[in-house]
């Protein structure tokens, strides 16, 4: 069976509906070039492709082949590889980073803060014990779902009004995804994933030419920065900086070293009682690390007094 890839109809305007076809990749990768090209995409990204992936490769870099007027996967893998060619690198792990997320995803998570972490926050900045600035970090944030997601759950419980500075850090790997997220601008289909009060609230509906779409409101983009990051790569923000890391669904790309690696630096970047989140499907065994399990899914730093 030959490998597919999906095809983009041009539109006229941003707010059409994007419509997704597959069509035939007509590329092929050997057994010794996919191995290559397994080394270098683990190099450059921390993410090890398994031999199931080789459709996926060749699906994925085939848009790249047609860009370039490049004929086969070999000689692809000679332009990557010459040291001017780093922005290509950058369009290589674009296509083949996976970026699949949704607004207000495993909601135990947003649960957890609301319930717990945001009246401990709440009532410990009321006894003096702690600031009303709070810092989050969504690493790996994807197309922008998450970090949003939270911003609106912070707008709301953590008001300006009464004192309180709340931020967002939005990373990934994919500057295409980055691109997106800054638009802040969703088809009405992912609608149904927002609380009604957070969507009354927050989103704007577009119309006419922006029909069936929906863009967040400016205040809740303000909230966040979006940064392309590379975590098994680039320099991590300062230690200790954030009360919240979410790291959902990303290591799970990573083999063991690298995700030892990964979580040793998200843990020097949480704050003391800081909280890091990872994806359900994801887990922490195996790896040597300061943090304690609090609830599926979600850690703190072991020996912490922070009320949970």
């Amino acid at each position: 069976m030959s490998a597919t890839a999906p095809r983009r109809k041009k539109s006229s305007s941003w707010s059409e509906p994007i419509v997704w076809e597959l069509e035939s990749s007509g590329v092929s990768v050997s057994p010794a070039l996919f191995e290559q090209f397994q080394q270098l995409i683990h190099e450059e990204t921390g993410i090890w492709l398994g031999e199931t992936k080789m459709a996926l490769l060749c699906g994925r870099l085939s848009r790249r082949l047609r860009a370039l007027g490049i004929s086969d996967l070999d000689c692809y893998y000679e332009l990557v590889m010459r040291p001017d060619q780093s922005e290509e690198r950058v369009q290589m792990i674009d296509a083949i980073t996976t970026n699949e997320t949704r607004f207000f995803r495993e909601p135990r998570h947003f649960e957890f803060l609301e319930r717990k972490a945001i009246p401990r926050w709440q009532a410990d900045a009321q006894k003096g014990l702690r600031s009303r600035s709070v810092r989050c970090w969504s690493a790996g944030c994807s197309s922008g779902e998450e970090p949003y997601s939270l911003a609106m759950l912070l707008a709301t419980n953590l008001r300006p009004d009464q004192g309180w500075d709340a931020s967002i850090l939005a990373t990934d790997i994919s500057t295409r995804v980055i691109a997106q997220a800054r638009l802040g601008i969703y088809g009405m289909a992912k609608s149904t994933d927002i609380p009604d009060s957070f969507l009354k609230g927050y989103m704007l509906k577009g119309s006419a030419e922006q029909e069936g779409h929906m863009k967040v409101m400016p205040d809740i983009q303000a909230m966040v920065e979006f940064q392309r990051l590379n975590l098994t790569r680039d320099p991590y923000p300062p230690a200790g900086r954030f009360d919240v890391i979410f790291c959902r669904n990303v290591l799970i790309y990573f083999n063991f070293q690298s995700r030892h690696r990964v979580i040793e630096q998200l843990t020097r970047c949480l704050s003391p009682a800081g909280l890091l989140f990872v994806g359900h499907a994801e887990s922490l065994s195996g790896i040597n690390s300061p943090l304690r399990s609090l609830a599926p899914a979600i850690y703190a730093r072991a020996g912490e007094s922070n009320g949970y």
